[in-house]
């Protein structure tokens, strides 16, 4: 029997994130142009595994993604068992650039979906200077809660099956039943109450309808990039977005959803190719 090793490494780093210790997990394949991922709410860094298997993205960019705190094989912190986990916008910026500190990324190109979409404006917004250009996937500015949350962590109800049937309407029709599966797999292998506190920032925290006016892509490029069959962060909604922020491109594509670089990582790769050609060439990361 033939072995097939994927290019893609993971390890971990133990780092200080808000005044506490923490142990994460951290994947990544490619050298040249850094290009940090960022995962949906309640999912981790293998929604990218698309992005870090084709060599049409890893010849010219060190693809990376980790898995936040309390998400896929990071750890919470110690004391988790007494507290409610609930995320930030303060939490999720602050982590974010202590991972890139520790990782020595100058200028990176930043690529969330979902609530990585949503920070990835925060991050546009507050420190565009420490970013090569921003990649929005489905990166709406607020959305109108539309189901009950608490039925993501009850003692009565499995919280990873509901969590993946929340989700599933939202992956594209065209999706392989493979890639889909697996992408709702993520879900529910999800720890209690981490879908359900991610969705804090999502829902209520990380609303920035308010200030999105105030990008400027003149000093940090954005790329807007939306599936069409996405009720969350819908089409209008990104639409939207483009429109309030001066010098945003902004693409609908067409039969992907909510996940598109984990529902259907080859369609989704022909509306990446062209957006990171045009961010453009290599340079140096620094030390790995």
């Amino acid at each position: 029997m033939s072995v097939k090793f994927e290019p893609i490494i993971g390890r971990y780093m133990q780092l200080e994130l808000s005044g506490r210790a923490h142990r994460v997990y951290v994947e990544e394949a490619g050298e040249g142009t850094p290009l940090l991922c960022l995962h949906t709410a309640g999912a981790d860094g293998r929604q990218y595994r698309g992005l870090m298997n084709d060599e049409r993205v890893t010849r010219n960019h060190r693809v990376i993604a980790f898995d936040m705190p309390w998400h896929g094989k990071s750890s919470p912190p110690q004391g988790w068992h007494d507290e409610e986990y609930q995320l930030t916008s303060a939490q999720y910026t602050t982590m974010i650039l202590a991972v890139m500190d520790a990782l020595d990324l100058d200028r990176p190109i930043v690529i969330g979906c979902s609530i990585g979409g949503r920070i990835a404006l925060h991050l546009a917004l507050e420190h565009p200077e420490r970013f090569r250009a921003i990649i929005g996937l489905q990166a709406g500015a607020h959305v109108d809660p539309y189901y009950d949350l608490n039925f993501l962590h009850r003692p009565d109800v499995h919280g990873g099956e509901v969590a993946a049937a929340i989700v599933s309407g939202l992956v594209g029709p065209d999706a392989p039943d493979k890639e889909k599966w697996e992408t709702l797999w993520h879900y529910m292998q999800g720890g209690p109450g981490v879908f359900k506190g991610d969705l804090y920032f999502y829902k209520i925290d990380g609303d920035i309808r308010a200030r999105i006016a105030e990008i400027e892509t003149k000093r940090c490029p954005l790329f807007l990039l939306s599936g069409e069959y996405d009720y969350s962060c819908t089409p209008e909604e990104t639409v939207a977005v483009a429109n309030s922020i001066a010098g945003s491109e902004v693409t609908i594509m067409k039969g992907l959803g909510h996940f598109p670089m984990s529902e259907n990582p080859g369609e989704f790769l022909k509306y990446l190719l062209p957006v990171l050609e045009k961010i453009g060439g290599r340079q140096s990361t620094g030390s790995r």
